[in-house]
């Protein structure tokens, strides 16, 4: 079964940090963003653009969704799910696993963008933005959910300020209490 769905807005550290719990842990993940990101690179679309085709096209968006209730809920579930929904997949499945939220200032998931991409930090705020309310509008529109809602979360980690090891720390210690 998932031992923990780490969920966040983009640029907030979670597949950082998914990095680090599998290796630590020797883990599998499924990160729903690169599921997202590979479904766009093989339309050969923008990550915007295909978030404007999943608003559009309802049924694209709910076979990428689709996959990953599978496979938290299959047999040969995977240990960690990262996408912006998994923890509510696992919370309304009724997955008894730690659901985490990472909490990070818009201005600080610019910055790291940046870091990560290139780019300016106005053009990364301006990206994140339009990113965030197409996939707001299409989760909304979909499920009647927003990621950011913290009913689906066990726990919630601010970590705007903690360095990685920090946030694995923290995570780590959220783990072992909760089994």
């Amino acid at each position: 079964m998932v031992k923990i769905t780490v969920s966040g807005h983009p640029g907030s550290g979670t597949s950082t940090l998914v990095n680090k719990l599998v290796q630590s842990n020797s883990w599998t993940s499924l990160n729903g963003g690169d599921v997202f990101r590979s479904e766009a690179k093989n339309r050969g679309m923008s990550l915007a653009d295909f978030g404007e085709l999943c608003k559009s096209d309802l049924q694209v968006d709910k076979e990428l969704d689709n996959l990953l209730k599978e496979k938290m809920s299959g047999d040969n579930s995977i240990d960690i799910v990262e996408s912006r929904l998994a923890g509510w997949w696992a919370y309304l499945l009724d997955i008894d696993c730690v659901r985490l939220w990472i909490d990070v200032s818009d201005e600080e998931r610019a910055q790291r963008v940046v870091a990560r991409e290139g780019g300016t930090v106005s053009q990364a705020l301006e990206a994140n933005a339009k990113r965030s309310a197409i996939d707001a509008a299409r989760f909304s529109q979909l499920y009647d959910i927003l990621p950011q809602d913290l009913e689906a979360y066990t726990h919630v980690v601010d970590a705007g300020e903690m360095s990685i090891d920090e946030v694995f720390s923290a995570v780590t210690v959220i783990l072992e209490d909760f089994n």
